[in-house]
């Protein structure tokens, strides 16, 4: 899996590519909890080129998620493909996430979203 991390209009973006696995999450949590702790307003995940992801990857963005709350920080996933976008619905994750379609979607909408507040 690769991860890389860049900025766009006051947005980080965190680009995967390949499988997120047990394995490989670690690269993502480690680059996705950085982004969400420098303090720019809004994270997204660009899962585009995400070809798999599988429960470690599930919990690595919960966790994003949870220090989203803590730290007041927008975040949001885009580009999913339909089994990663399954795999959430079927954790009912899609409800709690700000999913978009691609990133020019995401970085027009994500700085009107609210930071998740938990349920």
């Amino acid at each position: 899996m690769r991860v890389q991390v860049r900025s766009a209009d006051n947005v980080t973006i965190v680009d995967c590519a390949g499988e997120i696995d047990l394995y490989s999450s670690t690269r993502l949590r480690e680059a996705l909890l950085k982004a969400l702790r420098s303090g720019i307003p809004s994270v997204l995940v660009n899962m585009e080129e995400v070809t798999y992801i599988d429960s470690s990857g599930i919990a690595t963005l919960v966790e994003g998620l949870q220090l989203s709350q803590q730290t007041k920080t927008r975040l949001g996933l885009y580009g999913l493909r339909n089994n990663a976008r399954s795999v959430l619905e079927l954790a009912r994750l899609h409800k709690v996430f700000n999913i978009f379609q691609h990133e020019q979607e995401a970085l027009e909408k994500i700085p009107s979203t609210r930071p998740f507040e938990g349920p």
